[in-house]
């Protein structure tokens, strides 16, 4: 074959596949021998089908007409959405042996780009926590030390990522599971505004607007492909909206851009040594691109952010999934943070999830005038170094108390709260085993192109993904 199938982007390798440099089967077998060498210290690709299987369908991948630009190119799905004949777990018990019927809409689409489903990627039970480890098939691990997790809740499609194992995958993104893994993964993911990737038209469309797909990739460019394929308007849902196309946006730098440093929310989030340091270098660097970075103190107050953030968030979870919790037989299935969620919820009055959401209106009224001064936020993409895998979630920051299971990534609210659109781009390595940082890139509703704009600029500049790949 004469190239290096698990270094290309997935937009090179398409090219490859399209112009017969290499064949679906050079690409597959290439795919399956990176899993067999790697995936054992990681595991990061769940569910894995038969090898014949995979490798029959790369044959007719090359015998038939490419179908768009995924054709042939082998992608594993996050466990949390479901792919037709793929087991869907979850990562909990309750459904290990669940196999989808259908495809989820962007699922759908990938298939459609010519995408070969070879199995699926790891995430924490129900993907909650950003600590991918479950009960059906352990903990993924970070590949720059396997003794620290990998985060979540798109752990394994990071690390399938970072080892080369996949060209390009997808995540989701309720409370930074696309920024946090890809900040430790050292790789690239997207948090799309909210419903240009639109959820699923099943159970309530109108209310719950914090969850979304999107894509996750070693490159910019890689990610915008994906975006543009998984993006688009779906007559089934109502907040739902189509946009210029991201990918022949990309090129134009990033002078002139204007970003507003958040940093650690005038002082009022816990961070580790070093986090704010590296992203601060990170952001001197991007000021050599002709971007003008700027300090910003608080501009909202924190408490009442994060008291939202809570309400709307368990109101949104128990609505979909206190049906478990009323079964007592699958209630002890479920782990502490699925029960801590759900209980939450289920106290909420209606007029509490009224107030939680004046307080979203009010913040987003507040954020759209910080995009008059600036075109994008800053802030590190997570607030400590990858924790140990053998931890459940941590208990403190640099001596502070977390007093939920979740408090220790209130970092990515901000975006995740409003439905506005955050990428995490690599900013470098440091801490005390020498981790993979992220730092999130946070524009206005619909700023998505603009972003990865951005974030194209920064990866000719550094290439962090090529430079420091994992040595497993």
């Amino acid at each position: 074959m004469g190239m290096d199938i698990s270094g290309l982007s997935a937009l090179d390798l398409s090219a490859a596949l399209r112009d017969r440099r290499v064949s679906a089967r050079d690409v597959m077998q290439a795919t399956l021998a990176r899993i067999e060498a790697v995936n054992g210290a990681v595991n990061a690709i769940v569910s894995l089908r038969d090898a014949d299987a995979l490798i029959a369908e790369a044959d007719a991948a090359d015998a038939s007409v490419p179908k768009g630009w995924l054709h042939g190119i082998p992608m594993a799905i996050k466990d949390v959405s479901n792919a037709e004949g793929l087991p869907t777990s979850m990562g909990s018990s309750l459904f290990a042996d669940q196999i989808a019927t259908k495809d989820d809409l962007f699922v759908s689409r990938l298939r459609a780009a010519g995408a070969i489903f070879i199995g699926k990627t790891n995430v924490p039970q129900f993907g909650f926590g950003s600590h991918s480890v479950n009960p059906v098939f352990g903990a993924t691990r970070n590949p720059y030390d396997t003794s620290r997790t990998a985060g979540g809740s798109s752990g394994g499609a990071c690390v399938g990522l970072a080892t080369g194992m996949l060209s390009v995958a997808d995540g989701s993104d309720i409370m930074g599971s696309l920024r946090n893994p890809a900040g430790w993964n050292n790789v690239y993911g997207l948090r799309p505004t909210w419903a240009l990737v639109p959820p699923e038209p099943e159970g309530d469309n109108f209310l719950h607007q914090l969850a979304t797909a999107g894509p996750m990739a070693r490159t910019p460019r890689d990610m915008a492909a994906l975006l543009d394929t998984m993006a688009g308007p779906d007559p089934r849902h109502p907040h739902g909206f189509d946009q210029a196309q991201s990918l022949p946006q990309i090129d134009g730098g990033a002078a002139g851009l204007r970003i507003g440093w958040l940093g650690d929310w005038g002082g009022a989030l816990a961070m580790d040594p070093g986090v704010l340091d590296l992203c601060s270098v990170a952001l001197g660097q991007m000021s050599d691109l002709g971007v003008t970075v700027e300090p910003l103190n608080a501009p909202f107050d924190r408490a009442a952010l994060w008291d939202a953030w809570v309400t709307l968030r368990s109101w949104s979870i128990a609505g979909g999934m206190s049906a478990l919790y009323d079964n007592p037989d699958q209630r002890n299935l479920l782990n502490f943070q699925v029960c801590w969620e759900i209980e939450n919820g289920l106290s909420l009055s209606a007029m509490d999830v009224h107030r939680a959401s004046v307080v979203r209106s009010d913040w987003f009224k507040v954020a759209a005038s910080l995009f008059d001064q600036f075109d994008v936020l800053a802030m590190p993409s997570a607030q400590m170094w990858p924790f140990d895998v053998a931890l459940d979630w941590p208990r403190e920051i640099a001596g502070q108390g977390m007093d939920t299971y979740h408090r220790w990534m209130e970092v990515v609210i901000a975006a995740s709260l409003i439905g506005l659109p955050a990428v995490s781009v690599p900013a470098g390595f440091g801490g005390p085993h020498d981790m993979p940082m992220g730092l999130q890139l946070i524009g206005r509703r619909g700023s998505d192109a603009m972003l990865l704009r951005l974030a194209n600029a920064w990866h000719a500049a550094t290439d962090w993904p090529g430079q420091r790949p994992p040595q497993i």
